[in-house]
């Protein structure tokens, strides 16, 4: 049998917020002890881990002087050159502090706004001190609770112009960052702005230099508003936008559970590690969870090793769905090609246009055909339980 052992060469990433979380939820305090951060990055080292991801806050406490940040990041820098780790990724907390209440970027408030771009240019330093290539950017305030404040266009306006804002000053400090945009459409606003992969796509289209900006899409954040993670993965894709991604697990309908990955929607997952492993993605696979509230510390390791051994799992699963004969042949059936009608449909030509309206279809026979998915899922599932 496989042992499923994550090696660094796997690109497997965890937040600082991921297993340093201690628990707590909104309804309950914390039932486990703070870990500090070098102690967490030594710990993923062992385990196998690539890299360690962090908010400006998760390191540096959002009060602490110049002297006691600079001590606090030479710990850091000395775990991570001591491990090997390395911190692809860093983001800004501007969700957490109450002068976020009513947005950061999109606040009503010119000073709210101001201070928002402040802090996220301290935390790109930071990022970039750390070695850090993108910068996540997830709006969990931007939003609104009611609209009668009319600021909807005026929001996407101030947002607009803070993200231009912090792509040229990227491009000035020479940081070089790639911005991931992390949609969501539920909580912790009663109505976020940019909720989906599509929506975040679209107002990239209006920035001063889109080719900065990507997306950062979520397992759970799909799934909780019912849409599927594979299909908003895919479009990302397409569009050559998928700068990073963060993989967890979700109920649907639920609050934001952050569970281990694959440990609810386990077919999801495999369709979007096959997606990801099919079209050569390079990127970090960060896992955005958390351990349930119930566990002790050696649940914490529990939960960060089952994380990337499901991966792994799950990708010699894509590695077998490629093999399995009878599984390309129920593929390859589904698939019907006509180079023919391929060569007047893929071109437009007036040609082409006439001799396509100029075709007759057999109507009557494309709805009767029957494309034998359930035969094809159903041969999935087999893959996924262990009995081909």
């Amino acid at each position: 049998m496989p042992s499923y052992t994550p090696t660094p060469a796997d690109r497997f990433t965890f937040g600082l917020w991921t297993v340093g979380n201690p628990g707590r939820d909104p309804f309950g305090e914390a039932t486990r002890p703070a870990l500090n951060a070098p102690y967490l990055v030594r710990k993923l080292a062992e385990l196998g881990a690539y890299g360690v991801n962090l908010h400006d806050n998760d390191l540096v406490p959002i009060d602490a002087s110049a002297a006691q940040r600079d001590a606090i990041v030479g710990e850091f820098k000395a775990a991570l050159s001591d491990t090997g780790l390395v911190v692809p990724m860093a983001t800004t907390n501007l969700f957490s502090d109450p002068a976020f209440k009513d947005g950061a970027f999109t606040s009503a408030d010119a000073r709210v706004r101001a201070y928002a771009l402040h802090k996220t240019m301290h935390s790109m330093d930071l990022g970039a001190e750390l070695g850090a290539q993108t910068y996540v950017l997830w709006g969990g305030r931007e939003g609104t609770e009611v609209d009668a404040g009319g600021k909807l266009l005026d929001a996407l306006a101030w947002f607009r112009d803070s993200l231009n804002y912090l792509a040229e000053y990227s491009e000035a400090q020479g940081y070089g960052y790639r911005f991931a945009l992390e949609p969501k459409p539920n909580e912790p606003r009663a109505d976020i702005f940019l909720p989906t992969v599509g929506s975040a796509l679209g107002f990239i289209t209006t920035l001063d230099q889109p080719d900065l900006f990507g997306l950062n899409p979520e397992f759970a954040h799909e799934t909780m508003a019912g849409l599927s993670f594979p299909h908003a993965v895919a479009q990302a894709i397409d569009a050559g936008k998928l700068f990073h991604i963060d993989l967890n697990d979700q109920k649907m309908g639920r609050f934001d559970q952050d569970l281990r990955f694959g440990a609810e929607n386990p077919k999801a997952a495999f369709f979007l590690v096959k997606l990801l492993e099919d079209t050569g993605y390079a990127g970090p696979k960060h896992f955005d969870a958390h351990a349930l509230r119930t566990e002790d510390e050696a649940g914490v390791w529990a939960f960060a090793r089952g994380c990337m051994r499901t991966y792994l799992i799950l990708k010699e699963k894509a590695a077998q769905f490629a093999q399995d004969a009878e599984i390309q042949a129920a593929v390859a059936a589904y698939r019907v090609e006509d180079a023919e009608l391929s060569a007047l449909t893929g071109t437009f030509s007036p040609e082409n246009a006439a001799a396509l309206k100029a075709r007759t279809f057999d109507r009557a026979a494309l709805g009767a055909r029957g494309p034998g998915l359930e035969a094809l899922d159903q041969l999935t599932m087999e893959l996924l339980l262990g009995v081909r």
